[in-house]
């Protein structure tokens, strides 16, 4: 190894010859050398994918569950269909935990009872359509 003459700069150590003063080699898994004055370079990102440890389940997300808020609204618009969407917020709001179970409530009570109201109201119209075509045994002859 040769030294430089007196008063100029010396030159960066080969990465080849063996580390002077009893430090340890600098190594780059990647093949590069940084230059003086620069960073060594940062390694490499990991792959994108999921977050969070496997297995983790769905995390509410603020508001209330959907199908409670279309119980409410099918309630009012075609009530059989409120009692099965109720029904259905009922279960997914004690599976993930989601807000709107007092909305479920409420479709569900709204369309049973809009059902209920449904269903007499087409008896008395059967009702009404048998009274009125019956002739009570008379005839007019």
């Amino acid at each position: 190894m040769s030294h430089p003459p007196p008063g100029e700069p010396d030159q960066p150590p080969s990465p080849y010859e063996p580390p002077s003063y009893g430090q340890p080699p600098h190594h780059d898994p990647y093949g590069q050398q940084p230059q003086w004055g620069q960073q060594p370079p940062y390694a490499p990102q990991p792959p994108y994918g999921q977050y969070g440890p496997p297995g983790e389940g769905p995390r509410p997300r603020g508001g209330p569950n959907v199908l409670a808020i279309l119980s409410l609204v099918f309630a009012f618009v075609f009530a059989p269909a409120g009692i099965v969407l109720g029904h259905l917020a009922k279960r997914q709001i004690r599976q993930t935990g989601e807000e709107g179970d007092q909305l479920a409530t409420w479709g569900l009570i709204l369309s049973y009872v809009f059902t209920a109201i449904g269903l007499l109201a087409c008896c008395g119209w059967i009702a009404v359509a048998f009274w009125a075509n019956s002739d009570g045994g008379g005839s007019y002859n």
